[in-house]
């Protein structure tokens, strides 16, 4: 008797853990309130960081180490340029500057001991001045040889092009064997990571931008998460509209120089809508959708978002009503006509 009574009460603590089948989850009413409309605005993706990257010395091209679509570190050689006669010409100017050098200490020597011989007017004071000028010159002509070494080096290193931040090519100018002209285009690089997107928004809405906010940005299939960056003050005197710019970092994902981009912002005028807490709003099945606890069974309403009020969300869907339960918590395990059990009651 005791075991049955036991049983009887373990059994019935576990039908209130869960329903077989059931998932756990929380809900919170939808009710009705004012919030301020979204408005969709379409813009453009700019990648933040683009450059042509040009040769800065003519040459015959020796080496190209890139081709298009080739993700590119920092500081990469991209191309060599043939610089055999300038290494030559380095090669012999290391060696002047070595007799240079050697001429600039004995004709200090010279004049060191001219100068000691002058103090005891042992030598004439033309004989004097010649060892100064014969250093003075040594000197001299050593500080040109070194600026000239210096110039050659310089044309060394223009020879070469590198990459000036990591990015993607994508476009080619040049290949071995071809003749590269000073200022001439090698190759495009693009830093496709940063990237910034351009609308086009009314007057009224640029002003109620707030560069601390975190706006989303919807590319393609992916949403992310920008910042407002600056409001550019050359308004459209047809449309009576300013380009404002934001920027994001898309990380891995795939997008390109051009590609549409949009916003939902928010309007001015109130309107009457239903509310609930953002949990409740998730993306499942390629949808935006909220789960309805309908009689202890999980009802999935496909729901269009109308507006933010702070960590609320307004929204619509056909079959919402206020003071109907929707699942704020446990709702990213729910499945349509599931069985479900709130804890929160």
């Amino acid at each position: 008797m005791i075991k049955k009574l036991l049983l009887s009460m373990i059994m019935g603590a576990t039908i209130l853990v869960a329903a077989p089948g059931a998932a756990l989850i929380e809900v919170d009413t939808i009710k009705t309130g004012e919030v301020n409309p979204l408005q969709k605005f379409v813009g453009t993706v700019n990648f933040d960081k683009k450059s042509t990257l040009a040769s800065q010395s003519s040459g015959l091209v020796k080496k190209v180490t890139f081709e298009v679509g080739d993700k590119i570190k920092k500081g990469r050689v991209l191309v060599q340029i043939d610089a055999e006669l300038l290494d030559a010409k380095i090669r012999s100017f290391k060696a002047n500057l070595e007799i240079a050098n050697i001429k600039l200490k004995n004709t200090n020597k010279d004049y060191l001991r001219y100068k000691r011989l002058m103090q005891t007017k042992s030598i004439t004071a033309q004989e004097f001045d010649t060892s100064l000028l014969e250093f003075n010159s040594a000197e001299q002509n050593l500080i040109a040889l070194k600026a000239q070494l210096k110039e050659l080096t310089i044309q060394k290193a223009q020879k070469v092009v590198y990459a000036p931040f990591d990015g993607v090519i994508v476009e080619k100018n040049i290949n071995i064997g071809e003749w590269a002209s000073e200022g001439k285009s090698v190759a495009t690089l693009v830093n496709t990571s940063s990237v910034e997107i351009i609308f086009n928004l009314p007057a009224n809405l640029v002003s109620g931008l707030d560069a601390k906010k975190i706006y989303d940005i919807k590319i393609a299939q992916n949403t992310l998460s920008a910042k407002f960056h600056s409001a550019i003050p050359k308004g459209d005197k047809l449309t009576r509209t300013f380009p404002v710019k934001f920027k994001t970092n898309v990380k891995n994902k795939f997008v390109f120089d051009g590609q549409e981009a949009s916003v939902n912002l928010a309007k001015n005028a109130k309107m009457k809508a239903l509310i609930i807490n953002r949990d409740a709003v998730i993306n499942r099945f390629g949808s935006v959708v909220v789960f309805a606890d309908n009689k202890g069974v999980a009802m999935m309403i496909p729901v269009k978002v109308i507006g933010y009020l702070g960590q609320n969300v307004a929204i619509a869907g056909k079959g919402l009503v206020d003071g109907m339960s929707i699942v704020v918590k446990g709702n990213e395990r729910v499945f349509p006509n599931q069985p479900v059990q709130v804890i929160n009651n």
